[in-house]
């Protein structure tokens, strides 16, 4: 973990104060934050299965370890799950739980609006 300091405490020595040094767990601001919609409930299970670990909504696919063979499953599962044609770069531009529940929930609306519409 790296935590951004705005400068680095001296002992009067010169050498670097560790003890002086903020305490990671104390300074860290990604707090986990668990699935809050039924979409994300559900991108969180698919994330679980493919990186064999629980992740925040705001973690990124690819920083949890996820690469492009995985970024493919992810996709292919999504697919299944949510009944959509996704396109493979949607998993590298919205690497979240989070971004991807927003990019599926606005796509089903729009399938949703067009079958209204057609409807008319």
């Amino acid at each position: 973990m790296f935590i951004e300091v705005d400068s680095i405490p001296l002992t009067a020595n010169g050498k670097i104060d560790r003890r002086a040094l903020p305490d990671p767990d104390e300074s860290a601001t990604d707090a986990f934050v668990g699935p809050r919609t039924p979409t994300e409930e559900r991108l969180s299970s698919i994330w679980q299965e493919l990186l064999g670990k629980q992740a925040s909504v705001q973690d990124s696919f690819f920083e949890l370890g996820g690469h492009s063979i995985l970024a493919v499953r992810l996709i292919s599962r999504m697919q299944n799950e949510f009944d959509l044609d996704l396109p493979m770069r949607i998993a590298f531009e919205s690497p979240t739980i989070a971004q991807l529940a927003v990019e599926i929930e606005g796509r089903i609306r729009a399938e949703i609006d067009a079958l209204l519409s057609d409807a008319h």
